[in-house]
């Protein structure tokens, strides 16, 4: 997998501490971090996604080549987190559908290897939402 980092907030801090030597993202294959989402399959959000951001992740996500997959890192871009207010999307599955959770606030490095391989575990079993074909209600267009 080569993931696009959509870092927003602290969670991105984590996720670069998860490529570092101590916790070694590259020893799954996935320190390749694309900043072309032509060239990405998994989207990491990382932290809260304001409404004006919002538009930006669903461009982005649409130009991923298929399969592709998301994990949500965080409370902020599971729920909203404490940004209970206007401002804020209120879970990041109602822009671009979510295959994985990580919770936490911010979660720590091990808790996004856990949730890579849950999704790798997820893509082996054929489980994964992408692999459901669920319609989307996100933003429209």
């Amino acid at each position: 997998m080569f993931p696009l980092i959509f870092g927003l907030a602290c969670c991105s801090i984590e996720w670069m501490a998860t490529g570092a030597a101590h916790n070694d993202l590259d020893r799954f294959g996935m320190l390749a971090i694309r900043a072309s989402p032509r060239q990405a399959d998994l989207m990491i959000v990382a932290g809260r996604v304001s409404q004006k951001m919002a538009p930006v992740l669903r461009n982005l996500y649409d130009q991923m080549p298929e399969p592709k997959w998301v994990i949500a890192m965080g409370a902020c871009a599971s729920t909203g987190g404490m940004f209970n207010n206007y401002a804020i999307v209120q879970g990041v599955d109602e822009v671009v559908p979510v295959d994985v959770y990580v919770p936490g606030c911010p979660p720590g490095p091990q808790s996004l290897i856990h949730g890579i391989l849950t999704l790798h575990d997820l893509i082996m079993r054929g489980e994964s939402l992408h692999d459901q074909l669920r319609p989307h209600k996100g933003f429209a267009r």
